[in-house]
């Protein structure tokens, strides 16, 4: 399924809060060999790394703070290569979440905050929080100006969400994006090679497939570049 590179090094960080072994599975599906890892010299070593999430930002956080993995996360982010972060993944990336106490990463400038409760659809009905299941997303730009995980897949397609927090970025430029739930929820971020998203792809059949295919495209070329770079 993927280009003739040599296989590039994936890490898919185990924070034990994590949905781990859905991610490890779908970049299986797509051609890479990935690492399930929570040791940071596996990570420094890696060519692209996953950082997954599941149920609170708090319990992530508190795992890379006891696992000793934040600095070696903010590094990789510093070092050019591709990090894919998903769910709480994403959310941690920001610097204060509602949901918790513990401060993020601090990677995007921003907050994450509750999704408004008491919100009805169109035909009256209640939404219920946490926002749970196949959802529109609108990309923030073309085809041809998208951040590479976001190629090859029609603007408008559906992808699998289950939150209660949304992502709300200092600066509209790093929202790659969106899907609305109610109000306008940030569904994608891209700053450079990190990037992060709110619904999961790896539940999310063939367009999340695809992101996972185009982020093993992405590092299989820049780990066969001679100075690591496109």
């Amino acid at each position: 399924m993927t280009e003739n590179y040599n296989n590039p090094r994936i890490v898919v960080l185990n924070t034990r809060a994590a949905n781990v072994h859905s991610v490890e599975k779908a970049l299986r599906k797509v051609g890479a060999d990935p690492v399930v890892t929570s040791d940071p010299a596996e990570l420094a070593s890696a060519d692209a790394a996953v950082l997954p999430g599941v149920g609170a930002s708090d319990a992530v956080m508190k795992a890379l703070n006891t696992l000793k993995m934040v600095e070696p996360v903010k590094e990789f982010a510093a070092s050019g290569k591709p990090l894919l972060c998903v769910c709480v993944g994403l959310q941690v990336l920001f610097e204060s979440s509602e949901e918790g106490e513990l401060a993020g990463l601090g990677l995007v400038e921003g907050t994450v905050q509750l999704i408004p409760t008491g919100m009805t659809d169109d035909l009256g009905f209640a939404m219920k929080v946490p926002h749970m299941g196949w959802n529109e997303v609108q990309f923030t730009e073309d085809e041809e100006n998208r951040n590479r995980l976001f190629r090859g897949i029609p603007q408008g397609s559906h992808f699998y969400f289950v939150h209660s927090y949304r992502c709300v970025p200092d600066k509209r430029a790093e929202i790659a994006a969106t899907t609305n739930y109610g109000v306008e929820i940030c569904a994608a971020i891209a700053q450079g090679n990190v990037v992060g998203t709110q619904f999961h792809p790896e539940k999310s059949g063939e367009v999340g497939l695809q992101i996972y295919k185009n982020f093993l495209d992405l590092a299989a070329t820049m780990s066969s570049s001679p100075n690591g770079t496109k």
